[in-house]
């Protein structure tokens, strides 16, 4: 093999539990983020600013494992729809041979969950694809890439994720058993 072929990049391990309802697809991490072994670390990224907003939380202020405490306690999960795929620099446009995580497999784990947002037009492209191949049907969220590399204003960014308080409300307490 040419040394000029990408390496293998893999995606981390889903941040979810049996409460979330709403799971947010990226669609595989960026060089700094595997090299932090980190979702979304990387500073331009816009990810942490707009999921606290979302839940109403500083998120950015927080290190990165009370990040992934306050989003699972808020309902949020976090995956990517590439399982493992070569890319040469984090642009989605470069990933090439992907594998497509298991969607399908993760989705029928929680039991609360009431939509599926793709952040980014590459994430939604693979996702939708995979939902329908696994007979998911679910709602579906698109989200404008939290990425520095789309370049609308973040303003604009952040009113289509505040869409995603719709489907993070309370739920219909039940009692205990």
């Amino acid at each position: 093999m040419s040394s000029s072929v990408p390496d293998l990049k893999r995606n981390f391990p889903p941040v979810v539990d049996a409460q979330t309802r709403v799971l947010i697809l990226g669609s595989l991490p960026g060089e700094v983020s595997l090299a932090h072994q980190q979702y979304y670390a990387h500073p331009q990224n816009r990810f942490w600013h707009l999921v606290g907003e979302v839940i109403g939380e500083p998120l950015p202020t927080l290190a990165y494992e009370a990040r992934l405490d306050m989003v699972r306690a808020h309902g949020v999960g976090l995956w990517d729809v590439v399982a493992q795929a070569r890319r040469e620099g984090s642009l989605d446009s470069n990933i090439r041979l992907h594998t497509e995580s298991d969607l399908a497999g993760l989705i029928a784990t929680l039991p609360l969950l009431r939509a599926v947002a793709f952040n980014g037009g590459t994430a939604a492209r693979i996702g939708q694809r995979a939902l329908a191949q696994g007979g998911v049907t679910v709602p579906v969220v698109l989200l404008p890439s939290s990425s520095p590399a789309y370049t609308i204003p973040y303003a604009t960014k952040r009113d289509t994720w505040l869409a995603l308080r719709e489907w993070l409300g309370p739920l219909a307490r039940t009692p205990s058993a």
